[in-house]
């Protein structure tokens, strides 16, 4: 499925679509070192009943690359995709809105950018509306007041370094094939070979740098002693920038589906990506105990807040898929697309 360009008024954007331009379009944005080839399967079974469109998001996959300004939170994320809404001519429509991971939080910010034109939003194995890293309870509380121990730090440095130099080995448990694998997928999953190299090359497009992956840092005195920056994509979401709780107030409310994987690794009320359970692990020297320095409540945070959006008056509906990690929507595609499907019938 080759990608289409289209220059919007921000940046030129790779877009795979399927499906009829005239049906209703179905808007999905993938996640943190990934790209909209991530999709590729689930957009072909849904060609006959949606105009599927798949951006690859500033920095990733074939997009255009330009700077992420952090202090902003996902709102470069966000204002990109609506100069793409614009350019595709959707602004006379609510649309149906799709993001994975990272992806979950760019159209959390779209809804409070936009929120009369998101007619549902699907938030598949989404991140906090808190961001990554950094909080310690349900309702967002940081840990320091720095929010030391998020944003761009903490990366994992050697996968950093094989993403730059476009590693296809399974020599390392960094490679970003074994993270794949190991990460994104619940084990023993595994995909054929030629689909398996398509995501290890989507990953390693992966612009690598302090304005994109993973971004830059200032030192902290607090554990583990970096703080975040103000560029790049993992400061983006740092709760010191991010925080899409907002969502709660909004009105009107679109219909909300959440689903996620029963064992995620890296959204996870224990994140293996999460400094806190780096530090208990020991791999974080220093480690201050959970008492000063918890892990960060992914779900319990995510549950919260939507908890919090239906008692003002919104609605969602949480599917969690057994046996199954961070891509639903590859693992578990025929659950997923179930669900996903009876969801969209009934928002219509």
């Amino acid at each position: 499925m080759k990608p289409q360009f289209f220059k919007t008024s921000r940046l030129r954007v790779a877009v795979r679509t399927v499906g009829d331009p005239n049906g209703i379009p179905v808007l999905f944005l993938h996640g943190n070192v990934a790209s909209s080839r991530f999709f590729e399967e689930m957009l072909d079974d849904l060609a006959d009943l949606y105009w599927g469109i798949a951006p690859d998001l500033r920095g990733f996959g074939e997009s255009q690359t330009k700077p992420v300004d952090a202090t902003r939170g996902l709102r470069d994320f966000s204002d990109d995709l609506r100069s793409l809404v614009e350019a595709l001519e959707l602004t006379d429509q609510p649309i149906h809105l799709v993001g994975w991971g990272m992806g979950g939080g760019v159209i959390m910010q779209y809804l409070l950018d936009y929120p009369a034109h998101v007619a549902t939003m699907t938030l598949l194995a989404t991140v906090s509306p808190y961001g990554f890293g950094g909080t310690g309870d349900v309702d967002g509380r940081p840990i320091w007041p720095d929010f030391a121990g998020s944003g761009g730090g903490a990366a994992n440095q050697e996968f950093v370094k094989r993403l730059a130099n476009d590693d296809t080995s399974t020599e390392n448990l960094s490679a970003p094939r074994n993270v794949m694998n190991k990460l994104y997928f619940k084990p023993p999953f595994s995909l054929d070979k030629q689909r398996e190299n398509e995501y290890v090359m989507a990953m390693n497009r992966t612009v690598i740098g302090d304005d994109n992956y993973p971004g830059d840092l200032i030192d902290s005195a607090h554990w583990p002693y970096f703080a975040p920056g103000r560029r790049g994509v993992l400061n983006a979401m740092s709760p010191a920038y991010c925080n899409l709780s907002a969502i709660v107030d909004l009105a009107p409310k679109p219909p909300i589906l959440w689903v996620r994987g029963d064992r995620d690794l890296m959204v996870s009320d224990r994140s293996v990506w999460d400094v806190g359970v780096l530090g208990q692990m020991g791999n974080i020297p220093d480690w201050p105990g959970a008492e000063i320095y918890p892990s960060q409540p992914m779900i319990g945070q995510i549950r919260a807040v939507l908890d919090r959006y239906a008692a003002n008056g919104g609605s969602y509906v949480e599917e969690i898929i057994a046996d199954c990690g961070h891509t639903p929507h590859i693992e578990k595609k025929e659950e997923f697309l179930e669900a996903f499907a009876l969801f969209l019938r009934r928002h219509l």
